[in-house]
């Protein structure tokens, strides 16, 4: 029944114009903010813990503009998942010089795409799977019968989704040995014994360790890439980023800094559309307590 639910909903959210879309998000975000909730409770401990150089005030502005984004990045799901490729891709107005990618692709090698919970970043894998091959690790819904639904629109400009098992690890691999592109989320807790502790705007997060092992079994290169709201509903900008030379370090530690360092590059340039309501914390190092247990 929450299947059938949700699916009605994003029907119905794919009807409406952009702009309009987005200004059903805008209200669904100011309600977040203004109506005590698990999500705004999350968000303030974030925002507090990444930002220490932030007063009291500016964090509050903060909060605020990020739950209004937020509620963007729900309602557009219904365009995301229900337009066509051709109808979503007008919206997007500018794209970053791709010679970092270009660059990664002729290294020959396999390219690995992080994309970071910033902005509309379900847009990036429809947009790159248009022009290139690519195969994204994801992590099943726990919505009971959404996975056909959701798989299928994932899929529908050439993405190949893989499951985060064993099976999907060795596709990732598979895929990079034939010099092909994957792309991954670089920002999710991957649970004990899926990571290691590495700093994240200076504070210690389990950091996913598959990245830098597929770095250095294969050789592939590295590009952030994630995709800016425009204001308005006038759409989206591609931006990309080329990570510093120390996430191809052996040293896994050293590895998984340097990929963090570059998700907060990513994200201080558009610090108001990340998802700061995800625990991103809640696994710490043995001794230690989640922040959010408070």
């Amino acid at each position: 029944m929450r299947s059938l639910l949700t699916r009605t909903l994003l029907h119905a959210l794919s009807w409406l114009p952009l702009p309009v879309n987005h200004a059903i998000g805008y209200l669904l975000g100011l309600a977040f903010y203004l109506i005590p909730n698990k999500v705004k409770r999350i968000s303030r401990i974030n925002l507090a813990l990444c930002l220490p150089d932030y007063n009291e005030q500016q964090r509050e502005v903060l909060l605020r503009e990020s739950l209004i984004e937020m509620g963007k990045s729900v309602t557009e799901l219904g365009p995301l998942w229900l337009w066509k490729p051709e109808k979503l891709l007008q919206r997007i107005h500018h794209v970053d010089s791709e010679e970092g990618i270009q660059q990664a692709l002729a290294h020959q090698k396999g390219l690995i795409l992080l994309t970071p919970h910033l902005g509309c970043w379900e847009l990036t894998s429809l947009f790159f799977a248009n022009r290139h091959p690519l195969t994204c690790l994801y992590r099943p819904p726990k919505l009971e019968n959404f996975e056909p639904f959701l798989n299928k629109a994932r899929q529908r400009s050439g993405a190949r989704l893989v499951p985060t098992n064993t099976a999907g690890v060795k596709t990732l691999y598979a895929t990079l040995a034939e010099h092909n592109t994957v792309g991954i989320l670089p920002d999710q807790d991957p649970g004990k014994g899926g990571g290691i502790q590495a700093p994240f705007f200076g504070v210690s997060a389990n950091t996913i360790k598959l990245i830098p092992r597929l770095i250095n079994k294969t050789g592939a290169r590295v590009v952030m890439v994630y995709a800016r709201r425009l204001p308005r509903g006038q759409g989206y900008h591609i931006h990309y980023l080329v990570p510093e030379d120390d996430i191809y370090s052996p040293d896994l530690t050293i590895a998984c800094a340097a990929m963090n360092r570059a998700v907060e590059s990513c994200i201080r340039d558009n610090i108001n559309q990340y998802q700061w309501a995800y625990k991103r914390f809640k696994t710490q190092a043995e001794g230690q307590r989640s922040p959010y247990d408070t």
